[in-house]
């Protein structure tokens, strides 16, 4: 078109476009799983997603949670709302983990534990454990970041799920549980001080509950005051089995009284518990907790809380026990608007800017090497080599994956493998404990395409291969269908069109604390100076 063509109306017509399709892309959000229903209503899980352990607050009209993201990085997601009910995926604290000796490798189930994000003096803080080194801090004045380099504020092994609580009258104290797998002894809370900054804790520890009589592997607990009782919001019984339970004190030392708020009573959420008291700007208060659903994770749940002579009792207490048990669908909190637009995290990624979607998470602190953003619609991720002595995947750190979504859905992703030597693959991988994935491998100067699976990969298990199938095209379509109960079947198109099945259904495993996940990997036999790569298109899920 000639620029004398071009028209006021013209470039009218093409700013509404624009703008109405910048709108439509701003509003895109999950296809497979919403909680908020578009009645007023919603359903749980809220976040049906491996979002572990988590911790929210308010912060004027704005909602803040953050969760357990263990050798994951980035870590410490950091997701906003507006409702409770609606949450988008922000960003993260934590751009990687220290030592870098020790976190540069995988090292599953270690890294960040439960985490306690609270609002203070303006400022953002997030406390959370290392089980192997001590309690971190790191702080921001905006939640977005920049957050800071994460300073030990308390060392010891095994010390886990720590909670600060800042006093009227100006004192500073930390709440935390041990880890029994690390320091030998659990199912106990403890209190100490801290200086006023919160940012060094103090050896004057006191135990506050020992939950061995009955409340075994008492954990994770959350310190807060209300009309001059000390509270402590703290999970017990396990993490599938167990229950929620609350301690109240006038003093910050106890002794404590003790008083079970939520079971799974007569519902099917096991294990009810673990997570933030928040209360909205109209005075509501509402609990947020996760499941333990396996290969799906711990996925988030939104619980109704009252009060009643001091006790708050969660979720919904039918039989007038005092102790609630989880809803599936509720009214949404009240938070002084109607209502706000749907929103979900991340899940596919069109990789059209050169910036990857914040779903996605690497096994270990991510090397410059394994994969590059370009401005030319696709990601670049190498064919790094094999660790030395690795048994399977689960020695391989260099895994672009994201949370399983919801319980049923397909992935589907178009790749172009440009390979350059014999020995070098690439494909689309369920991970967990078991796994398996659609290997494309160059073998001979061709390409195969099968399915490979491993299991007890903790335990050294290796992989398995299927039956391989001769590729003549180096650009493929791969595709995985999650039934419910992590029932996997895979398929393969070399038109995008017509999909074929290809090996056996596979059923998705946890991993280590975490739930199974999805994404990508590219490897090589050896090492080599110009290693092939792949060119990731596209990444969609879909009903």
């Amino acid at each position: 078109m000639k620029l004398s063509k071009i028209t006021p109306v013209l470039l009218l017509s093409i700013a509404i476009q624009m703008t109405t399709a910048q709108e439509k892309n701003d509003k895109q959000y999950s296809q497979v799983w919403v909680a908020d229903n578009g009645d007023g209503t919603y359903k749980n899980p809220i976040l049906y997603a491996d979002y572990s352990d988590p911790d929210a607050i308010r912060v004027g009209d704005d909602y803040y949670m953050t969760a357990s993201s263990f050798n994951c990085i980035p870590g410490l997601p950091i997701l906003h709302s507006k409702d409770l009910v609606n949450w988008k995926l922000i960003g993260y604290a934590l751009s990687i983990q220290k030592p870098l000796d020790l976190y540069n490798k995988v090292q599953h189930g270690n890294g960040v534990w439960a985490p306690c994000i609270r609002y203070h003096n303006n400022e953002f803080y997030i406390y959370y454990p290392d089980a192997d080194f001590g309690i971190y801090m790191l702080k921001a004045k905006k939640v977005e970041g920049p957050w800071s380099e994460p300073i030990k504020v308390k060392e010891g092994k095994g010390i886990i799920d720590p909670t600060p609580l800042w006093d009227e009258d100006g004192k500073t104290y930390l709440a935390y549980a041990f880890a029994g797998s690390r320091s030998g002894i659990k199912s106990a809370l403890v209190v100490c001080t801290m200086n006023k900054e919160g940012s060094r804790a103090n050896n004057d520890d006191v135990m506050i509950i020992d939950g061995h009589p009955d409340e075994t592997t008492i954990e994770g607990p959350k310190f807060y005051k209300r009309k001059g009782y000390y509270y402590l919001f703290a999970p017990a019984g396990g993490v599938s089995t167990g229950w929620q339970t609350v301690l109240r004190s006038k003093n910050v030392f106890g002794p404590y009284e003790k008083r079970k708020v939520m079971d799974q009573g007569k519902s099917s959420i096991n294990g009810p518990h673990q997570g933030a008291w928040v209360q909205t700007q109209t005075g509501e208060d509402w609990f947020i907790h996760f499941q333990d659903q396996l290969a799906y994770g711990r996925v988030v749940h939104l619980q109704p809380m009252k009060w009643e002579n001091d006790w708050p009792i969660i979720g919904s207490d039918e039989d007038k026990n005092g102790i609630g048990e989880p809803v599936m669908t509720y009214k949404k909190p009240n938070v002084g608007k109607k209502s706000f637009p749907i929103e979900t995290p991340p899940e596919s990624d069109e990789f059209n800017t050169p910036k990857l979607g914040l779903q996605w998470q690497w096994h270990a602190n991510p090397q410059i090497v394994w994969g590059l953003t370009t401005a030319m619609g696709y990601y670049s991720l190498n064919c790094i080599p094999v660790p030395k002595d690795a048994t399977s995947l689960f020695d391989v750190p260099n895994l672009l994956l994201q949370k399983l979504p919801a319980n049923e859905f397909t992935a589907t992703t178009k790749i172009t493998f440009n390979s350059r030597f014999n020995g070098e693959y690439t494909g689309l991988v369920i991970m967990g404990l078991d796994y398996s994935f659609l290997c494309l491998k160059q073998e001979d100067g061709k390409l195969f395409l099968s399915q490979r699976t491993a299991k007890n990969i903790d335990k050294k298990g290796v992989e398995s291969q299927g039956k391989a199938i001769p590729i003549t095209n180096k650009t493929i379509y791969l595709q995985a269908k999650i039934k419910a109960g992590g029932i996997c079947d895979f398929f393969y198109s070399e038109d995008g069109k017509k999909f074929s099945p290809i090996g056996e259904s596979f059923k998705a495993r946890e991993g280590k604390w975490i739930g199974a996940k999805i994404g990508f990997v590219a490897l090589r036999e050896g090492i080599i100076n110009d290693a092939g790569n792949v060119a990731i298109d596209w990444f969609r899920i879909t009903n």
